[in-house]
């Protein structure tokens, strides 16, 4: 733990309590954490909502929150698009805001994690942010932009209201760098399943078992994995090793045409599928 992290207990109902809750039952019921990423804003604010709130519906025990910027290197050409769609819509960071809020009314105990990059933090103020992520009732941040060496300030900022800052680690960290990660996260640590971007359509690495094992061994937090799984055949695997799965490029794809009701049947019928495997 790094001396930015304060040392009193944790409130386990929000923010890196809860997440923590949230992996303790899982765990109990012998299974992995399903945990789904959709865009706020895509295909528009309103639509968005109602998915995310279908796919905690259908059974996801946190959710990812996308935030549409114009650059997101970490992802790959189907989640682009549905940043820049919202982008197109207008929406804001004040709108994703508004957002988590209209979910956090209907499910308040569903760990929500705020995934975008560190500009758009910069740009509206990180206090600012941090200090409105937690009155609409985000859990935490995941920030690929934002190596640990630079996270000092949101994890300042972050700390009062208990959020939680996700690490992110690749096949290719050595333990030098996997240390670090896990000195700095809090909440879980994103494992990438393959060198890339997000949905990649490669198979997941055929060494993420000894990955998975290789991060256990330096950290006692939780290990999700993501990016390139599509498909529950995929997942089921990766459950078996990991403590959560994160899925997010196939689900925006379900859901990527036809009327608002087919979008939503879509990806509820996928996210049904990937929940019965976890």
């Amino acid at each position: 733990m790094t001396p930015e992290h304060s040392n009193h207990a944790p409130d386990i109902t929000h923010g890196i309590g809860a997440i923590a809750e949230c992996f303790a039952e899982a765990r109990a019921a012998h299974r992995a954490m399903f945990m789904p990423y959709w865009m706020i804003g895509y295909p528009d604010v309103p639509t968005s909502i109602v998915i995310i709130k279908a796919l905690i519906a259908a059974g996801a025990d946190a959710i990812e929150l996308g935030l549409p910027f114009s650059d997101p290197l970490a992802d790959g050409p189907v989640n682009q698009t549905a940043a820049q769609v919202a982008l197109d819509n207008g929406t804001t960071t004040a709108d994703c805001f508004a957002a988590v809020a209209a979910i956090r009314e209907d499910y308040p105990q569903t760990p929500l994690l705020m995934m975008g990059y560190f500009n758009p933090m910069l740009a509206y103020g990180l206090d600012r942010y941090i200090a409105s992520a937690a009155e609409a009732g985000a859990d935490g941040f995941i920030v690929p932009d934002l190596p640990p060496e630079e996270a000092h300030d949101l994890l300042r900022a972050a700390d009062p209201h208990h959020l939680a800052l996700i690490g992110f680690l690749a096949p290719t960290s050595s333990p030098d760098r996997i240390k670090v990660v896990a000195d700095t996260a809090t909440g879980f640590i994103y494992l990438v399943s393959v060198t890339g971007v997000t949905g990649a359509h490669e198979p997941v690495a055929t060494d993420l078992s000894a990955f998975v094992e290789r991060v256990r061994q330096m950290t006692d937090l939780p290990l999700s994995v993501g990016f390139g799984i599509n498909r529950p055949e995929q997942a089921v695997e990766v459950a078996r090793i990991a403590d959560g799965i994160i899925v997010g490029s196939a689900l925006i794809r379900a859901g990527s045409s036809g009327t608002t009701d087919e979008r939503i049947a879509a990806v509820r019928e996928l996210a049904v599928s990937l929940r019965a495997v976890c």
